[in-house]
């Protein structure tokens, strides 16, 4: 069964996000010509145009086409700007600020180590949110970031200060295997409540 070209269209658009697509760039992703391309951008735009059900539209700026959301749903997505903490965090995310919380200041490299896997998506996640940001570079060759907690992070779990973070096992050392899970357990038994939106 082949996919329609305005299912393609719409996907990649989505998933391009704010940065959007150029006609060239959709050309060849689509494999299908500009004409084509341009038919079912005005058909979809349309649609999206006359649905009373659909919050998005195409935009097209300055050779770039983007899925938007439209005007009348703005007061709803400023709720979600204005409190991002009401989305809840991903155990990759937990994962992440936990060891950000106690390791702190840490660099993206450290963090991988620790976890054994990426943490790119889980620090854009946590920055956006305003639970942690960068606080420095580290020495040498590249100057990596460094992450540390923020203000709004001891307001989420309702600390006065880092201080108040429990300790860790005793046991704990830099070079286990789970040291991830290890900081994610106690994290998430310490902040169970807390955490709760």
């Amino acid at each position: 069964m082949m996919t329609h070209l305005s299912s393609k269209i719409e996907a990649l658009l989505f998933v391009a996000g704010d940065d959007g697509l150029s006609m060239k760039q959709l050309e060849f992703l689509t494999e299908a010509e500009e004409k084509d391309i341009l038919a079912e951008l005005a058909a979809m735009a349309a649609r999206y145009e006359e649905s009373e059900t659909s919050g998005i539209m195409i935009k097209e700026l300055a050779g770039v086409y983007q899925l938007v959301t439209k005007q009348q749903v703005a007061e709803t997505i400023m709720r979600l700007v204005e409190n991002p903490t009401v989305q809840s965090l991903s155990q990759a995310s937990l994962e992440v600020l936990a060891i950000v919380a106690y390791k702190q200041p840490i660099t993206r490299v450290e963090i991988e180590d620790l976890r054994g896997v990426k943490s790119e998506k889980a620090l854009y996640t946590l920055s956006g949110k305003g639970l942690i940001q960068e606080v420095g570079r580290a020495e040498g060759t590249g100057r990596a970031i460094l992450y540390g907690t923020t203000s709004e992070f001891l307001n989420y779990f309702g600390l006065k200060s880092l201080d108040e973070l429990p300790p860790l096992p005793e046991e704990l050392s830099e070079d286990q295997d789970d040291d991830g899970d290890l900081f994610m357990t106690k994290f998430q038994n310490a902040f169970k409540e807390e955490a709760k939106v």
